[in-house]
């Protein structure tokens, strides 16, 4: 299977409604990987069944705060590099690449790579949204190891980091990527074909393209949130989904802190009634609260879009006064298992309100 360039931006906003705030900014992705598709040539993609089970398989992704993503971005140089570091370590070529989340400019930096080294890309990755931390996977949960992992800077600074268990690895990528300026290239999780048919979440790449068209399709017609939401609902994953709340940002309070981008934005409805909407982020929307009730939760997705157009707002992007619905779906189902929700249910975050689906909770 083939992704035409008309497809790439398409990919970019449905990853933007994936990447629930995070994720960085897809629109640097769509631009690397323009460019890369136009000196390389277009990547194939292929289904997860098509992989070899002995197929050596490997992520690539950027790491650190979103707004610093998007303004270092990549270089392509960086790209290479932190795939051949990692291969050298491995002793072993790369047979293939897969996205690590489907969020953000995660979305399309595979595909950059994937063009660049002549490799296919893998229709699949490894949480169907956007986490900020790197044990935050079904890769980790399936018991793929994160290490060796490879990390590069703008620079060309490398390091290969070996560790215990994917949340040391991570405590000690974060901390290299603060002294690497917050943003880095990162190549991570090896592992084989088998492992990718037994722990990714699948068929993501083409779900964000269909979700790209179909915002696109509904500004053409009229009423792009309704035509998403209504799309959401024939999928496998996004099935339980709702439009929770529609109101004005009346307070946002956002600061950089420990290579995260933390805080919470408040939002006063636009019914006429005193009702509010809190959501809390770290990159990525955590929890949103109605007048005090829990509305939704990691790992489910809390998505806000513009009332208007259904364009995604990522948390760097939130401001005051802009009108806002905010949409909930659920998570793939990999997600929301009791060894899924140990990694990155709400207690991962420091929340005290224990997981219940979002159906559950609305209903």
């Amino acid at each position: 299977m083939r992704i035409g360039t008309d497809d790439l931006l398409d990919i970019a906003t449905g990853a933007a409604f994936l990447g629930t705030g995070g994720g960085g900014d897809p629109y640097v992705g769509w631009l690397l990987a323009m460019n890369a598709i136009e000196q390389h040539g277009m990547p194939t993609v292929v289904e997860v069944d098509a992989l070899d089970d002995d197929a050596q398989v490997i992520t690539i992704a950027m790491l650190g705060v979103p707004t610093v993503l998007g303004e270092k971005a990549a270089c392509g140089d960086d790209v290479d590099l932190a795939v051949k570091r990692l291969e050298q370590r491995l002793g072993r070529a790369a047979d293939a690449l897969i996205g690590i989340e489907i969020g953000g400019v995660n979305s399309l930096l595979p595909v950059m790579a994937a063009a660049r080294l002549g490799l296919p890309l893998i229709d699949a990755d490894g949480m169907g949204r956007a986490f900020p931390e790197l044990q935050m996977t079904t890769f980790n949960v399936g018991g793929v190891s994160s290490t060796p992992l490879a990390v590069v800077d703008d620079h060309l600074t490398s390091l290969v980091i070996d560790a215990d268990d994917a949340k040391s690895a991570e405590d000690l990528v974060r901390v290299a990527s603060v002294q690497l300026g917050c943003s880095v290239v990162l190549s991570s999780y090896p592992m084989s074909g088998s492992d990718v048919k037994r722990t990714a979440v699948r068929g993501t790449l083409t779900l964000a393209r269909d979700l790209g068209r179909t915002l696109a399709r509904g500004r053409r017609e009229g009423d792009p949130v309704q035509m998403l939401v209504d799309y959401l609902h024939t999928t496998p994953y996004y099935n339980h989904c709702r439009i929770l709340f529609d109101g004005k940002v009346r307070d946002i309070r956002r600061e950089t802190k420990l290579g995260f981008s933390i805080g919470h934005c408040e939002l006063a409805a636009l019914d006429g009634s005193d009702s509010m909407m809190e959501i809390a982020f770290q990159n990525e929307h955590l929890i949103a609260r109605q007048d005090g009730q829990v509305k939704a939760l990691v790992p489910d997705l809390i998505c806000l879009v513009d009332r208007e157009t259904g364009e995604p707002i990522p948390v760097d992007g939130l401001k005051y006064g802009q009108r806002l619905k905010v949409i909930a779906t659920s998570a793939a189902p990999i997600m929301r298992t009791p060894d899924s929700l140990a990694v990155f249910g709400p207690q991962a975050f420091g929340l005290d309100e224990p997981f219940v689906p979002l159906e559950d909770i609305c209903d």
